[in-house]
């Protein structure tokens, strides 16, 4: 694996566009670094006299339009993002200080929660990558939120042309659609799909939204989802208190799982003692917990089997699988989000995509053996050329090179 890597950013609009890129220099000890506006010179921010203080240098990389490439190097990174923003105003990013020289400053980076914040009315996007001495690992994210800037990407192996990878995205038009049909669920169920869906002030009767929240973040624009799947997880806990057990692959040491409904306490219980391990219980999730994946039941901790359990439980209620399907993770995809309650956000996202691709929430990436991956990814330890492309025309499915 090489120590830096050249990005080949792609603007598919006739838009003005910016690129920004952020995140940890492995190399020098995981220290903050972005890339210069001349998309080559590393900017490493150093401590600022007080909080939400500006950059010290020009980070937004301007790009051609219509299908231009322009070349940015990046070092070995991790944690990092390659942010895009449209319009003449560029982004802003301010820094904290941290008091470890050796980390740098701390990084504010746009929001899509504050309403305050800087960023607020500014289109933007961004993927996710690590790039490390083992592998580029990219991908595009819904988990906070879908843009008007839709993101596509193709990844080259050094082993050729027919070594491809590519994440479609959306079409420049699917956000539209995004938003028509959480506003059909909204009149279907009555729940506040709709009120994800975020206009900036002034905006006119006509105008598409700037973005749509992910229901985790509902509550930020009044859009609570409280009470939501709390009847569906009665229904699991009463399906698996019966003769009934869920069958959990962890794809890990453990191996197979079983867990049943244990009478006394009223926790979901895997036996795992056959594995080597103590039997692990999770208690009932409330909505809060599966939308957000991280809280309650959901919360990892030290122990390998239920950290390996967490994602493909959580997967299950934010697919709604656990009661069609009691061998999990489920292995059809075309089953997910079929029963109601179930996240119709993470429904209405993979539909709109060209592939069906993208984090729609944290473990979006969990798939049964040999299954169709939903998550979005390009990874390879052997980059030859990496492409982003952005606003969603000219888009297509399949791997091949554009």
């Amino acid at each position: 694996m090489p120590d830096s890597l050249v990005l080949h950013l792609q603007n598919t609009t006739n838009d003005e566009v910016y690129a920004y890129v952020t995140g940890l220099d492995i190399k020098r000890n995981g220290a903050r670094v972005l890339v210069a506006a001349d998309g080559h010179t590393l900017y490493y921010p150093v401590d600022p006299p007080a909080i939400l203080q500006p950059l010290q240098a020009d980070v937004a990389i301007p790009l051609g339009k219509g299908g231009a490439i322009t070349k940015a190097t990046i070092p070995q990174i991790a944690g990092g993002r390659i942010w895009f923003s449209r319009g003449p105003k560029k982004l802003v990013f301010l820094l904290n200080p941290t008091n470890n020289p050796v980390a740098g400053a701390a990084l504010v980076e746009p929001s899509v929660l504050n309403p305050a914040d800087p960023n607020a009315a500014i289109d933007f996007s961004f993927c996710e990558f690590t790039l490390s001495s083992d592998q580029l690992f990219a991908n595009i994210s819904y988990v906070d939120f879908v843009s008007r800037l839709p993101i596509a990407l193709t990844l080259q192996r050094a082993g050729g042309a027919q070594e491809v990878q590519h994440v479609s995205g959306m079409k420049a038009e699917a956000f539209a659609t995004v938003c028509d049909e959480l506003r059909a669920q909204a009149k279907r169920d009555g729940r506040p799909w709709d009120k994800l869906l975020v206009t900036p002030a002034g905006a006119g009767a006509g105008d598409l939204p700037l973005r749509v929240l992910n229901p985790s973040h509902g509550d930020a624009v009044g859009a609570s989802f409280a009470g939501y799947y709390e009847g569906y997880v009665d229904q699991v806990w009463s399906h698996y208190g019966a003769s009934n057990r869920l069958s959990i692959n962890t794809q890990a040491g453990p191996g197979i799982v079983y867990g049943s409904i244990a009478p006394d306490s009223g926790y979901l219980v895997f036996a795992t003692s056959n594995n080597g391990g103590s039997p692990e219980a999770f208690d009932k999730p409330t909505t809060f917990d599966i939308l957000g994946c991280n809280s309650g039941p959901f919360t990892t901790g030290s122990s390998p089997t239920r950290n390996a359990i967490i994602p493909r439980l959580a997967a299950g209620f934010q697919r709604s699988t656990l009661l069609r399907d009691a061998v999990q993770p489920s292995a059809e995809p075309r089953g997910f989000y079929q029963v109601d309650p179930t996240n119709h956000y993470c429904r209405i996202v993979h539909a709109a995509n060209l592939d069906g691709k993208g984090y729609a929430f944290a473990y979006d990436d969990v798939q049964a053996d040999g299954g169709a991956d939903q998550s979005g990814k390009v990874n390879a330890g052997d980059p030859a050329m990496f492409l982003v492309s952005v606003g969603g025309h000219n888009v297509y499915a399949g791997d091949r090179m554009p």
